[in-house]
């Protein structure tokens, strides 16, 4: 089996850049011949269709990014395969990724998503999200490496550390989760709540938001928010400084910095729906709120991005559900729960890294890929 791996390469910090990397990684140590390039390089991928030519050309993105993904490669006679997230709504390419024999997607509820939207379901297959849980392990309160981020993040070991981690942390739930730790504020053990979110110039003016209604509930003096770039390689340590990982997610096709704080042995405080459902077990490695509140739409506009000309508007004949809310005053109760109980917290942490070793390491995945191929499209 020959596979060209098309993504975000060399792999920048971000989710997808990680999920294409990881399956690239193990598709090698298992011997698999495979190169990886980046997904926009259309000189680099005709280079690799003409003198390496893949059995296949699995590509990791979303619905918008199947001219990349899907039609280019048709274009010279390789067979793609995309690995697909969802981000609310699947509004064109219909007609393309029906003709696949096979579309890969994250999670149950990212395939929930595709058929709703007019994708045929018997061609697509759940594969999780990767996770190297050789890098993303428990590690000691008294690791060096862990006082140091504590100590840089002005947090004093008698402080708990919550964090919740994304290119913005509104879209993570850190909104819901703030509202929440200003009602059990008074009840609580001291605390630091951690938003790290990526410096960008989108994320500018969402920040400023979060930080005013930190301020407006009072809480202000015990919120950080981290803006420093940082490498995939801080990325265990920052988590596993912190006591509890809490990201009730508005939307969310897997959840990767929930299954790496699983790997890390933390437990997680999140939202009952979405891809966490597929990786989170309430009650054992994690505490799912409920749903408060769906999103709703009624249209959308789209522009080239999309594939159609700016501003296309798109009319639902039936409102499509693009985000969520979670339940804050169950985000509440479940940090409380954990804040006051160490005991709990190390359980649930313990079974969170052993799930996540069994089912989301990312030489499991690529053992999945590579079975799949084979029995959906005979290529061994």
């Amino acid at each position: 089996m020959k596979v060209l791996v098309m993504y975000d390469y060399p792999p920048s910090p971000g989710g997808l850049a990680t999920q294409g990397d990881l399956l690239y990684k193990g598709l090698l140590e298992m011997g698999i011949d495979a190169h990886a390039v980046h997904f926009e390089s259309a000189q680099e991928k005709e280079w690799y269709y003409r003198w390496f030519k893949p059995d296949i050309a699995v590509g990791v993105g979303y619905w918008g990014y199947t001219p990349n993904l899907v039609l280019h490669p048709q274009r010279f006679g390789i067979q793609p395969v995309p690995w697909l997230v969802a981000d609310g709504y699947i509004a064109n390419y219909q007609e393309v990724l029906n003709a696949l024999p096979l579309i890969l997607v994250t999670s149950n509820w990212v395939k929930e998503m595709y058929v709703r939207d007019g994708i045929s379901g018997d061609k697509i297959v759940v594969l999780p999200v990767g996770c190297d849980t050789d890098s993303f392990i428990p590690y000691s309160k008294d690791d060096p490496r862990i006082l140091a981020v504590r100590k840089a993040l002005g947090i004093s070991p008698d402080k708990l550390m919550i964090l919740t981690v994304g290119g913005d942390a509104a879209s993570k739930g850190a909104q819901e989760v703030m509202q929440a730790l200003a009602i059990i504020n008074k009840q609580a053990p001291k605390w630091k709540y951690v938003c790290k979110v990526w410096p960008q110039p989108r994320t500018k003016l969402q920040n400023l938001a979060d930080l005013q209604m930190a301020t407006d509930l009072g809480i202000d003096k015990n919120v950080i928010y981290a803006t420093n770039t940082i490498s995939r390689a801080f990325m265990p340590y920052l988590i596993g400084a912190c006591d509890i990982y809490a990201a009730p997610s508005r939307l969310e096709g897997f959840g990767m910095p929930q299954v790496e704080a699983g790997a890390c042995g933390k437990p997680v405080i999140s939202v009952k729906a979405m891809g966490m459902l597929d990786t989170l077990i309430h009650g054992e490695t994690a505490l799912l709120a409920e749903v408060a509140r769906k999103i709703v739409v009624n249209e959308v506009i789209l522009g080239t991005e999309s594939g159609f000309e700016d501003h296309h508007k798109v009319v639902f004949s039936i409102p499509r559900t693009v985000d969520y809310r979670a339940n804050v005053q169950d985000i509440a109760k479940y940090l409380l729960e954990l804040m006051n109980d160490a005991h709990m917290r190390e359980r649930m942490g313990k079974a969170g890294r052993e799930r996540v070793v069994a089912n989301f390491d990312y030489r499991v995945v690529a053992k999945r890929f590579v079975q799949i191929i084979s029995d959906k499209l005979g290529i061994n």
